[in-house]
């Protein structure tokens, strides 16, 4: 796969000509298509895919589209001038119409099928032909890869109509799940962690589609009527959008032999996977059974890193089923996530996630796709045998490699050179009896405070006595430790990195997208400069509006407290 020479510099973007110029499909030109897809990419029924990588098929565009937002950050780290954003080619491209493209541009996108495994378990009955062969990029589909500053990334539209993989849905997005995720994946980013990225988000008022959701103030875990809904379209970025449940599909086929070449197709996706994510850190020279066990290690690395750094800032992805778990290691799909404000261990935002992904269990989610994954690339190491109990050995040690980053992380919150169990333990007990909120407890403590009322603001309720007395003992605790660890200053402000300030409270997104239907988007600018730099401290007007707990009127509520979709 090509890449710029790092000696040469791009030109500034300006106009989807000069975007054309950085195409680079690699997907397309070294995966295996569809051989059931036809040309014109017009391939909308659901249906089911037997074979091949992708399926080519063309978005459907949304009526009249109007720009919304773009990430100026991604645009300034791929080399895109704001301009590039209001321009009639890249409205038209990135609003779902491939007709009016430069010629070195496809005029059709893909999209891709995967397998569902739920918490370790591989699924079928979602698939409407009891195969797992229909099940996919339902509105998802992918338009651009290339080479940008220096970097390959995959540009993906959410919403962009049905596929064969719809599975009977209309394959739209709506306004609102639409600006809740191109704000929170730039949120993420700005928090440090690997997460796909926001390039734009485009609407139509001129079509609208039917959606259950709850009524205003509603306590109701189930919508209770359909909403019309204004259409969107969110362009989302990434190196890739290999999946571990991609992996699995083809692991699937290759061990029952589905067909000739599906050992050939499972062996095609691991490398690309290889190319795509991990050129860096695997080396290509050696045998493919030698790669697949680094890439076994580089992958638990990535992933367990991730979900410390979820916990880090109290985001729970709510469905982390294998199918919104990316090869290369980073945050992927935001359906129906949440980040938790009144600190429970198993808060979960998703009414049909279950405490098997709620917040404090993510780890073992995680190990449970990572085992997955292991499962799928098991069939190409059957002509090594030998190699079998390397693979073991390296999932066998997820759980351990999980716990010392999780170790690492509680101890940077606390400010900590050395993680202290009992330390911790006592802490978190006492977050869970005590109705606090878990960012601002730890933005708090990052002042190093030696009095529990200087904590006070980040209570829901009053403490106790005997709770004001246990807060104080704990205190009294820490601070025995800050003061073995090192330069008070330098610690405050190491903490200051790890707690972010600001951070996702679902109750002051929700105007954002009700304000949006009214074409007016404000907020979403607000909300981006306060997202997108979480760790800073603001204008005393932001901190009056945004540093605060969520309204105690608000608990509880649909919509705000929990979702049953994510459409």
């Amino acid at each position: 796969m090509s890449s710029l020479p790092s000696n040469k510099s791009q030109a500034p973007v300006k106009t989807l000509d000069d975007l054309a110029e950085l195409a680079d499909y690699s997907f397309l030109d070294n995966l295996t298509p569809d051989p059931a897809a036809v040309a014109s990419g017009e391939d909308y029924r659901p249906r089911q895919v037997f074979s091949g990588h992708y399926v080519t098929v063309k978005p459907t565009p949304i009526k009249a589209p109007r720009y919304i937002a773009h990430s100026k950050k991604l645009f300034e780290e791929l080399g895109f001038t704001d301009e590039l954003a209001h321009t009639d080619g890249f409205r038209q491209l990135f609003s779902g119409d491939m007709s009016q493209l430069p010629e070195t541009m496809r005029r059709v996108g893909w999209a891709t099928g995967y397998a569902l495994s739920i918490y370790g378990t591989e699924y079928i009955q979602q698939c409407p032909f009891q195969t797992g062969n229909g099940y996919g990029d339902g509105r998802a589909i992918s338009v651009l890869e290339g080479v940008f500053n220096g970097q390959r990334m995959e540009m993906q539209l959410k919403g962009a109509g049905r596929t064969p993989y719809c599975r009977g849905a209309d394959g739209r997005a709506v306004l609102r799940s639409s600006v809740r995720e191109f704000l929170a994946q730039e949120h993420m980013h700005a928090l440090g962690i690997a997460t796909s990225r926001s390039l734009s988000l485009f609407v139509s008022y001129a079509e609208t589609v039917e959606r259950p959701w709850y009524l205003e103030g509603s306590d109701s875990q189930d919508p209770e009527i359909l909403v019309d809904n204004p259409v969107a379209i969110s362009t989302r970025v990434a190196p890739s959008f290999l999946r571990v449940g991609q992996l699995e599909l083809f692991g699937r086929r290759a061990r029952s032999q589905q067909h000739p070449d599906a050992m050939q197709e499972l062996e095609q996706i691991v490398q690309h996977l290889i190319a795509r994510e991990y050129q860096e850190e695997i080396d290509t020279s050696q045998p493919l059974s030698e790669q697949i066990l680094q890439l076994a290690v580089a992958f638990r690395g990535r992933l367990t890193t991730l979900v410390a750094n979820w916990i880090r800032v109290g985001y729970c992805q709510g469905n982390f089923n294998s199918d919104n778990c990316a090869g290369g290691g980073f945050t992927l799909d935001y359906g129906p996530f949440g980040f938790c404000e009144l600190f429970d261990p198993a808060y979960q935002p998703w009414t049909g996630g279950g405490r098997h992904f709620s917040f404090l269990n993510q780890p073992a989610a995680a190990e449970k796709n990572f085992a997955m994954f292991c499962r799928a690339v098991m069939p190409l190491l059957a002509q090594t045998p030998d190699k079998l109990p390397a693979l073991d050995e390296i999932q066998s040690g997820f759980s351990d490699l999980m716990e010392s980053k999780m170790q690492a992380m509680w101890a940077a919150k606390l400010g900590l050179e050395h993680y202290h169990a009992d330390l911790t333990m006592q802490l978190l007990q006492l977050m869970a009896h005590s109705y606090v909120d878990y960012t601002m407890l730890f933005r708090e403590l990052s002042a190093l405070p030696t009095d529990a009322t200087a904590l006070s603001k980040a209570f829901y309720t009053p403490l106790s006595e005997k709770l004001q007395t246990q807060w104080q003992q704990w205190l009294d605790s820490w601070q025995l430790k800050i003061a073995e660890t090192g330069d008070s200053q330098t610690i405050a402000e190491n903490m200051k990195k790890v707690n972010p300030k600001y951070t996702w409270r679902e109750w002051l997104v929700v105007p954002a997208y009700q304000q949006a239907e009214l074409g007016n988007y404000e907020l979403i600018e607000e909300l981006q400069a306060i997202l997108n730099n979480p760790y800073d401290e603001q204008s005393p007007e932001a901190e009056a509006r945004y540093y605060q707990l969520r309204p105690v009127a608000l608990f509880n509520v649909g919509g705000v407290s929990h979702y049953s979709c994510s459409s």
